[in-house]
């Protein structure tokens, strides 16, 4: 297990870490130990994903939003 795997216990009021809890995003919260400076492997664009996103194999909301056919895409 990645140290980024499970770090619930980091955010317990943020609903298990997410970035937009009860929103549709599946992106974890960016902080001082899981910043947000990772790119997206799809569209390459920087500061997309933390570390904790990538070891979860996520793509930006961007991304995911066209993939599924969501934000008129």
């Amino acid at each position: 297990m990645s140290e980024y795997e499970d770090y619930r216990d980091d955010y317990p009021d943020n609903d298990g870490g997410f970035a937009d809890p009860g929103g549709r995003s599946a992106l974890r919260a960016a902080s001082k130990g899981n910043p947000r400076n990772l790119s997206c492997p799809t569209c390459k664009q920087r500061n997309r994903l933390t570390p904790a996103d990538r070891a979860r194999g996520y793509q930006c909301n961007s991304c995911a939003d066209r993939d599924e056919g969501l934000g008129g895409y």
